[in-house]
């Protein structure tokens, strides 16, 4: 190495150009597969004197890399920096202002500032973004020091730069480019927020010629950019009217095209009919669906006529759905007939024709048409109730049809509504309850709910049939849905008949007209995604793009008149203050859907009892308290770190059943291992277990494995596998597992935290140069660097490879020991990671790099945890 160092300090110094560039070649790839030529950091330092740019990128490359190691060296190299910032190629200041940034080095930092602040200022644009990038850089190494030299109002005067790669020239290279460079321009306008309302209409009179456009991509982009910018516009000016009027015909022309470009079009208009029915009002017969249509294009059709019916056009619109009611294809029937329901909710005027359809059909006598219909006709008696309920007697004639869960329980609930005008209501539920634990969840929950209601309004002939079915509903009953129910209303019947008649019989609110729109906020995101394939699946790209972190969420401009046109185009509109989604998605209620098995709401112990349930914990917010269990003193040993075995839920918090338990992985699957307590005095059958949305989409792979009664005292080891293709939330902590346990005494709810190395997947080893374009990919923002104190370790490689923790690369510099290493979760987030060891020193550091910096905690953790074990 001395003597190969002897010939390239040789060649370094050669006064011919090419020599010199060939040597600095030769130390870059020396450097490049690790080894050591800081020796010749003053040799490469003098290279810089060039105007070579080839060779002088090389340089800077150099200094990159050794100005950590080599501080007082690096010096030596300020007064080329700020001779090369005032060079008159705009490409070597830019090119020096960007290696001043990257050398993170505090004792030359203060020499930088002078150039930057030039640079700041400069006259090319490529140079000032790159002074700004350098700003950004400089902040995260002495934050004060930027402040105080004032950089920070210095970027504030750029956001208002008139930088001539302007939003004219991306208008003036629309004509200029091809189909699908006017696709990437539409989309940058799009994310553009125009500084007043003037310019707003500028760019609109600009685009609006793509609406012709024979691509249908092109037309969408443009109608994304239109539908945004139209926000600023005043809703009573001539142009706002005249805008509206232009949209429509594009988006009726991209109905003519193949099958699926017209689904695709109609997933798009269905979003622009929600935020502005105006721009289509007067085309709903373009919607009409034809013959040949596939049923995807069908059913999207049916859906956009129903949002554009109104007393102008109903008439036109129910003769259609009557006849698609009587076509071929059962679910297509089956959304038509809920259409007509639909309609009878949206226009009152036209309610008595609907209903007088919908009886039509279900003198058809179809089967699946009858039960849609009567179902239909239910939320027409909630939202006009005493209106039409002389139909009734034509829906009791079809009661022996009905086989449809839906149906039946409609049929149900509208005997229970209106039992004193139907003389044999009786006869017809009590129908209904000889096959009660036939039924599903839903028809028992009616019948239980409408036979209470006959029983108070005719108590004389009907107490027989509600001991029945309060009997079958609390005692015969396993679903505890049902038993709480049927113990509420046997309570309140015994207790209180007459606050029981002011509860069931109480008025209900009536239904909105449209259930199925979507939520305001998300319209507004999605009509800023028109276009692409959040447009079709209706979802943000965070909810289905894998490692989403970095996609900045959308948001449609504030409204005219709110906008201070003093402010920066980038500060306008809220998007400044709306936080950016994670990798995972955000944590919503804290019970989420953790109970969608047929587990039923907890029941609250009377305060006198000495046991506690899981239950009033979780009800009550203190889930915090359940992460901080006792620790028992046994080790669980898998083929991973070993991990101590928790008692997860304390037998005096379930009624007897102590649950303790850990992780591991083995042979590439997931376990949770745990031990089963029976501590009561009566035995415990019927167990099941399932988990709340969490940050990985932990879900058992298959039931609870206990298939005999655990005995009193009796204990039972379960080992359950785990994966995760489950639904996912964003927990805090992020390995946070909210659980729940149920058997024959109760349901129970406890919370643990899964140790991150159960996530390292088996295949987290990454090629060499992956990894290293990776490292420079991420953003240096997101390295993160923690300190393992007391370790005292010889083979740390082997012990983190036996956690799924791979080492891809390793060099010695100055002594130290430096592992460059790699590791894959199981929702496809990688991690690269430095460790750096000083022999005899046993702090370690350790560098974390992860386009999701959230992680690098719970990683640091598991380091910390293995590297001490």
């Amino acid at each position: 190495i001395q003597s190969s160092s002897y010939f390239l300090k040789a060649e370094l110094n050669n006064e011919k150009k090419e020599k010199k560039k060939e040597a600095v070649k030769k130390v870059i790839a020396a450097m490049t597969v690790g080894k050591d030529v800081s020796s010749l950091f003053p040799d490469v330092v003098n290279c810089m004197q060039t105007d070579n740019l080839e060779l002088k990128k090389l340089v800077y490359l150099y200094l990159m890399n050794y100005a950590k190691s080599q501080p007082d060296m690096a010096i030596m190299a300020v007064n080329s920096f700020v001779k090369d910032c005032e060079d008159p190629n705009p490409l070597i200041r830019a090119l020096a202002v960007r290696t001043m940034g990257c050398i993170r080095v505090d004792k030359i930092t203060e020499y930088l500032c002078e150039p930057l602040r030039k640079c700041l200022k400069d006259e090319d644009p490529y140079v000032r973004k790159t002074a700004a990038v350098c700003v950004a850089k400089l902040h995260d190494i002495n934050a004060q020091m930027v402040e105080d030299q004032g950089f920070l109002d210095s970027l504030r005067d750029l956001i208002a730069d008139s930088n001539p790669m302007n939003i004219n020239k991306l208008l003036t290279a629309l004509n200029e480019c091809t189909e699908w460079g006017q696709i990437f321009i539409l989309d940058c306008l799009s994310n553009y927020n125009p500084k007043d309302e003037r310019e707003a209409q500028s760019i609109c009179e600009r685009v609006t010629p793509r609406l012709s456009h024979a691509n249908s991509a092109v037309v969408l982009s443009a109608v994304k950019v239109l539908m945004k910018f139209l926000e600023l516009l005043p809703k009573d000016s001539d142009y706002y009217n005249t805008l509206l009027k232009k949209l429509s015909p594009p988006l009726v022309t991209l109905l003519s095209g193949e099958p699926e470009v017209q689904y695709v079009a109609l997933r798009n208009i269905n979003l622009i009919v929600q935020k502005r029915p105006e721009i289509l009002k007067q085309e709903i017969k373009v919607f009409f669906v034809k013959y040949n249509d596939p049923i995807y294009v069908k059913l999207e059709k049916l859906d956009i006529m129903i949002r554009l019916a109104s007393h102008a056009n109903i008439a036109q619109v129910l003769a259609e759905l009557k006849e698609y009611a009587t076509e071929v294809d059962v679910d297509f029937v089956r959304k038509a007939v809920r259409a007509i329901g639909r309609c009878a909710i949206k226009v009152e005027q036209s309610a008595e024709r609907c209903v007088s359809t919908l009886l039509d059909l279900i003198q058809t006598k179809v089967n699946y048409v009858v039960q849609e219909a009567i179902v239909v006709i239910r939320d027409i008696f909630r939202k006009y109730p005493n209106k039409y309920e002389s139909i009734i007697a034509t829906l009791c004639e079809n009661l022996d049809s009905l086989d449809e869960p839906d149906a039946r329980a409609a049929m149900i609930w509208i005997v229970g509504e209106y039992a004193e005008r139907i003389d044999n209501a009786d006869e017809l539920l009590e129908s209904f309850l000889e096959g009660f634990h036939d039924e599903s969840t839903q028809v028992q929950l009616t019948l239980l709910t409408a036979i209470v209601k006959l029983f108070l309004k005719k108590p004389s002939e009907t107490q027989e049939l509600v001991q029945q079915v309060l009997s079958l509903a609390t005692q015969d009953s396993d679903n505890p849905d049902l038993r709480d129910r049927g113990y509420i209303y046997w309570r309140l019947l015994s207790t209180d008949p007459v606050t029981a008649k002011e509860v069931v019989l109480s008025e209900k609110p009536l239904i909105s007209e449209e259930t199925d729109l979507i939520e305001p906020t998300l319209l507004d995101e999605l009509i800023c995604h028109i276009g692409s394939l959040a447009s079709v699946y209706h979802k943000p790209p965070s909810a289905f793009v894998e490692g989403s972190h970095g996609i900045h969420r959308k948001h449609l401009p504030i409204q005219h008149g709110s906008i201070d046109t003093g402010e920066s185009p980038v500060s306008a509109g809220p998007a400044a203050s709306i936080d950016q989604p994670q990798v995972i998605p955000s944590q919503g209620d804290l019970l989420g859907d953790l109970l969608n098995l047929d587990l039923g709401p907890p029941v609250n112990v009377p305060q006198g009892s000495s046991m506690q349930i899981g239950a009033v914990d979780l009800l009550g917010g203190g889930l915090d308290s359940l992460v901080r269990q006792s620790v028992k003193q046994r080790w669980y040993s898998g083929d991973l770190f070993l991990w101590f075995v928790k008692v997860w839920l304390p037998a005096v918090k379930a009624k007897g059943l102590e649950i303790s338990g850990t992780f591991s992985r083995r042979q590439g699957h997931m376990y949770m291992d745990m031990t089963f307590t029976n501590k009561a005095l009566q035995h415990m059958t019927d167990f099941a277990i399932q988990f709340n949305k969490n940050s990985f989409g932990v879900i058992p792979t298959t039931p609870l494995p206990v298939h005999t009664p655990l005995m009193p005292s009796q204990s039972i080891d379960i080992s359950l596998p785990l994966n995760t293709i489950g639904p996912v939330m964003k927990m805090d902590p992020l390995n946070n597992l909210q659980v729940a346990v149920k058997n024959n005494i109760d349901v129970f709810y406890f919370s643990t935290l899964i140790p991150l190395n159960v996530f390292f997947v088996e295949d987290g080893k990454m090629e060499r140069q992956v990894f290293l374009a990776t490292w420079k990919d991420i953003p240096n923002e997101n390295e993160l660097q923690y300190q393992i104190k007391e370790c005292h370790l010889n083979a740390v490689s082997g012990k983190l490879q036996n956690n799924n923790i791979y080492t891809i690369a390793k060099r010695n510099v100055e002594g130290q020991d430096m592992l460059y290493q790699s590791l894959k979760l199981t929702n496809g987030i990688w991690i690269l990671a430095e460790l750096r060891i000083q022999p005899g020193n046993p702090n370690y550091t350790l560098s974390l790099k992860c386009r999701a910096p959230e992680v690098s905690q719970y990683v640091y953790q598991m380091y910390d945890a293995i590297l001490k074990s």
